[in-house]
């Protein structure tokens, strides 16, 4: 068994030895992509397990040990890794946790310190904590390369493109089931190729990227269009079904289209956010001029993603350079608190690329989201008549336990449509969105989710 070690400070390492006999648990966000990763990281000589509890005893366990006035997303991580270790058959004694740190002004920055406080709180202080990060925090047994970084891109273009693919036909398949059938199958092949080395060069992404599209292309589809319903928000809860109570499941089961932009958008902007900070307070140029190196890489691999989409007839998301184009007269570089200036641009290419209807995500109480998703609002209604932008707000009294359930809204939730400037929404239940036709899209909103006026804030 491995020995403890601890650093100058106190702080509990995970060491080589652990590496080979530890398994590193990671909490669920996006299942297409974070499968790929944890293959990606096995490859590497660790082993790795994505966690897939949810229900409500992960709620319960992170309040239990995490403090209510918390994130939400801190709260169902830290909850799902406590619930794992407690009740989900894994020696205790041969776990580590992996999580990310940030590093910025959002509470984020904070989950790796709650997680070991929570840990303490268990009983569990003897299980190491991995920051997933840049130079925050190291450990002797885990490690960046140059190599697991330009696979962990490469696994990500594999997400993006099949999670956008996917959310374009799955709406419109002939047999229900055909388009979760192929993603899994793709999942497996990726998987495979992985073992065996293959799909790791820019050159052979390239083609994979097409022969996925290419196969999703075979899957029978019919119907007319439908509304397309974009979701933005705050990282985790934008991606996480646990953290959104199934959010693209409730619109496809309304007759929506659920339009999500991918993760690249969100790593481009995290590295970006290093290249503007020398310009805007000074630093290291050698370090802002690697900064841009790699995100000069990952752009040209977005790249690559974006035009298999294009070529095989897919609608296909802009790139980092529009979105932020796109930004000019609304937000700078400086905001860049949580999802920052991205969250804005993000429903701004939603609206023009013809996807006016947008759910913003977000935890309640979250200040970011808050400033750059819901106050953001008025002024792109104002600016966009026929945008239909609705905020909601999650926290641990909203989570449902059972999906697939009929969705209700709560008690006292507004109407999320129209309204004349200097009006307000109308009481009662209402509808979640409004379409064009000024008809409700939907009879509800998603189960146990608050809407953005519902605590009195203002969109």
């Amino acid at each position: 068994m491995a020995k403890l070690e601890y650093d100058e400070t106190g702080r509990l390492l995970f060491t080589q030895e652990m590496r080979k006999e530890y398994t590193i648990l990671i909490p669920q966000m996006l299942p297409i992509h974070f499968g790929l990763f944890a293959k990606l990281l096995e490859r590497t000589g660790y082993k790795v397990a994505i966690l897939n509890n949810d229900g409500r005893s992960v709620v319960e366990s992170g309040l239990k040990y995490v403090h209510n006035d918390t994130c939400y997303p801190a709260l169902l991580v830290i909850g799902q890794m406590i619930d794992a270790i407690q009740n989900q058959g894994y020696d205790p004694h041969k776990v580590a946790l992996l999580i990310t740190q940030t590093g910025g002004g959002c509470r984020a920055s904070n989950y790796i310190h709650m997680l070991r406080k929570a840990l303490d709180k268990a009983g569990l202080s003897f299980v190491p904590v991995l920051s997933l990060s840049f130079g925050l925090e190291k450990n002797p047994g885990f490690h960046w390369s140059i190599g697991l970084i330009r696979r962990l891109i490469y696994g990500m273009m594999y997400g993006d493109l099949i999670m956008n693919v996917a959310n374009q036909v799955r709406p419109y398949e002939v047999h229900k089931g055909d388009t979760s059938a192929k993603v899994e199958q793709w999942l497996n092949q990726l998987l495979d190729r992985f073992d065996q080395g293959d799909g790791m060069t820019r050159k052979k992404m390239r083609e994979i990227l097409d022969e996925i599209c290419a196969d999703f292309k075979t899957i029978p589809v019919a119907g007319e269009p439908k509304i397309r319903v974009g979701v933005v928000g705050e990282i985790y809860i934008k991606f996480s079904a646990l953290g959104n109570n199934q959010l693209e499941e409730f619109l496809l089961e309304e007759g929506a289209e659920p339009v999500v932009p991918g993760l690249t958008d969100f790593l481009i902007f995290k590295i970006y956010n290093r290249v503007s900070d020398v310009e805007m307070f000074g630093g290291s140029r050698a370090k802002q001029a690697l900064c841009k190196f790699f995100m000069g890489y990952v752009e040209k691999c977005q790249l690559d993603m974006i035009e298999a989409l294009t070529k095989a007839g897919f609608r296909a998301p802009g790139t980092f350079a529009q979105l932020h184009e796109l930004i000019h007269g609304y937000l700078n570089d400086g905001c860049k608190m949580g999802e920052g200036w991205l969250l804005t641009a993000e429903m701004l290419e939603l609206i023009h690329s013809g996807t006016p209807n947008i759910v913003c995500a977000q935890p309640f109480g979250c200040l970011p989201n808050h400033i750059v998703g819901k106050g953001m609002i008025r002024v792109l209604k104002d600016d966009y008549p026929d945008s239909n932008i609705v905020a909601v707000d999650y926290d641990p009294g909203c989570h449902q336990d059972q999906p697939g359930k009929p969705h209700q809204t709560h008690a006292g939730q507004r109407q999320a449509g129209r309204r004349p400037r200097g009006g307000s929404h109308p009481a009662g239940g209402g509808s979640l969105l409004i379409g064009d036709d000024n008809k409700p899209l939907f009879d509800s909103a998603p189960a146990g989710s608050t809407l953005g006026l519902c605590r009195g804030a203002a969109s």
